[in-house]
Order: structure tokens, then sequence, then C-alpha cells
């Protein structure tokens, strides 16, 4: 029987040859097509699944009329008694988003119990958007019909106000978040990427740990200035993962090439300047579109590197520190 189906599978295939219907030679490769989820990025049995509650809403000072809506991932070895790391995400809705390509919170669930990051409360904020507009959603991430491209791309400090003076006294009413900005990182894709980037760049006193992934360090509100700024500025006490593809949006408008409009050449500029100015900076360069296929499937080696420095013991009598990270007592 099976060799009967697979001869007639054969057969159908031959027929579609015979009729012309051969794959298109001239077609393009998808460049996303080899990046995959893997183990760390999805649900294990056995590993305590953290709790995201929300949504809520912010009003925003920093942009009167827009409020911003938030979700918070509280894991399940969360002590109140314990100031816990903290963990920004940009665009929200996509980090969290369970059948999505990044799945932040099953990366947080995997590596806090394996030890390979700190305890951490991770936030999920979405763009700010007036009442009467649209919440961002997987198909819609509200560039034409919320704030989002005014906050994400701007290099001015409006942004980097509503996450320290907005968002970080929500949160410290009801969790124990540490102050250390060393213990605290801040990461997104595209646009929310240089986002992240600026709230660092302008409150490294706040938050010194940035994602990026595919950022847009481009002209879309002059972002590819940043490589100049960084090298003309007093180096900052920031720490960076660039992510980004070869087959991301390559700066071809109107038939013409513009360099600040090339994605992939930008952040490699954001990587050379960085490095050149002796900045803390690790990159990865796939072959991916404008996208977070890449991102998704390397987010926890990103996630892993940024926080590598977390507190260890090194007492091969420390049978705590031998041992997977429990709940919290009464979790």
């Amino acid at each position: 029987m099976t060799r009967a189906i697979l001869g007639f599978g054969f057969a159908l295939v031959c027929m579609g040859v015979a009729f012309g219907d051969e794959p298109n030679k001239d077609a393009k490769p998808n460049p996303d097509a080899h990046y995959h989820l893997g183990p760390d990025s999805l649900p294990q049995e056995g590993v305590p699944r953290g709790e995201i509650r929300g949504p809520f809403v912010l009003p925003s000072q920093a942009y009167p009329g827009t409020q911003h809506t938030y979700w918070v991932y509280v894991p399940a070895q969360y002590d109140p008694a314990v100031p816990a790391a903290l963990m920004v995400f940009q665009d929200g809705q996509a980090f969290k988003n369970e059948k999505g390509d990044m799945r932040a919170q099953n990366v947080m669930d995997n590596l806090i119990f394996r030890r390979e990051i700190p305890v951490m409360i991770g936030v999920f904020i979405n763009p700010g958007r007036r009442p009467d507009q649209p919440e961002p959603d997987s198909h819609n991430w509200g560039d034409r019909d919320t704030n989002r491209p005014t906050e994400y791309n701007s290099l001015d400090d409006r942004y980097a106000r509503v996450v320290t003076e907005e968002l970080l006294p929500a949160l410290e009413k009801d969790y124990n978040v540490s102050k250390d900005p060393e213990a605290r990182g801040i990461g997104g894709s595209s646009s929310g990427a240089i986002a992240a980037f600026t709230v660092a760049w302008q409150r490294p006193d706040q938050f010194r740990k940035v994602l990026s992934n595919v950022g847009s360090f481009t002209n879309i509100r002059g972002g590819h200035a940043y490589p100049d700024i960084i090298r003309s500025s007093e180096k900052k006490p920031i720490r960076v993962f660039l992510c980004d593809g070869r087959n991301d949006n390559r700066g071809v408008r109107n038939g013409k090439y513009d360099p600040a409009w090339d994605w992939f050449l930008q952040n490699v500029r954001m990587k050379d300047a960085l490095t050149e100015k002796g900045y803390d900076v690790n990159y990865s360069w796939g072959m991916n579109a404008h996208g977070q296929k890449f991102g998704g499937a390397i987010l926890p080696e990103m996630m892993r590197w940024l926080w590598r420095d977390g507190p260890v013991a090194t007492d091969p009598d420390d049978a705590v520190e031998r041992d997977f990270r429990r709940p919290a007592a009464g979790r």
C-alpha cells in the first residue's frame, strides 16, 4: 500500500512536469525560509510558566491626548521581597504574540528557569494612540493610524519620558523592580528597535541593555545620523545587540538607491560606530528580510548575551545555585 501511494504521488509529479508545472527556476528563494523557532522559544514540559497580566492603559503626558496599552509578564520565580530585573519590549503585541515570531514570554520562562538570565519582569508596551484609534495588532502595527512613527523614529527624548517617567512609576506601584540601570533592558524590532536604542541613549541612568532586531536606523526621521552622533558623543554605559539581514529593505526608492534608506547598511554602520567607540556590542547578520523571523530564531541567544553578567555563585556545594529556579513561595 505504501509503495502504491508513493508511486501514485511520483506519477502526479511526473504529470505535473509533463504539463509544464515545474517550479519557476527564476523565482527568488524566500530569505526567511530557514529561520525557525527552537525549543527555548516554545513552552517546555516541567518549566514553570510566568503570567501575563493586562492589558493596562497608561495616559501619556509626553504625548498629550494619547495612551499606551501594555502587558506585564511576571515569572513564576518572582518574589516581591527581591528586586527583579526588567525587560521592556516595544510593539508589545508582536513580542508576546503566542503564535508570533518572538514569543518572548516563552524565552524568559525557559532561560529564567535554567539560570541563564536573571529573574525579570517583562513589559510589552504598544505605541501610543488616541482613544479613537485602533490598537496595533499582528496585521497592523500602527504606522498609519497611531502615534508609532512619531514616538519610535524621532531622536528626541519624548518617548524616553514615556518609558522612564510614565511606565516605570506605574510598574513600581505593583512590582519590586530593580533600581539598578544595569538590571534594566529594552528592545524592539524595526522602528521599535531604534526607539529602544533612543531610550537607552537618552536615559542610560535608567536603561543600559538594548536589543535591536532589524532596527530602523534609517532616514525615517533622521535615524541614519546615529553612527555620526555615536562617534561624536561621549561614550555611554550601554550594551547593544544588533541583528539584521542582507535582504532587509535595501534603500531603493522610486528606482534610485538611497543609502540613508538602506536598513542593512545602516545597521552595519551602527555596529561599526559602536565598535570604534569601544561599546559592548554584539551583532549577527542573517539572510532575512525585514521582519522577525531571524530575530525570533536567535532571541534566546540575544537575551543570554545581554544578560550574561548576572550574579552567579561558584561554590560547588551551593545546592541552590546548581538547581533550576523553582516558583517563588506561594506561587
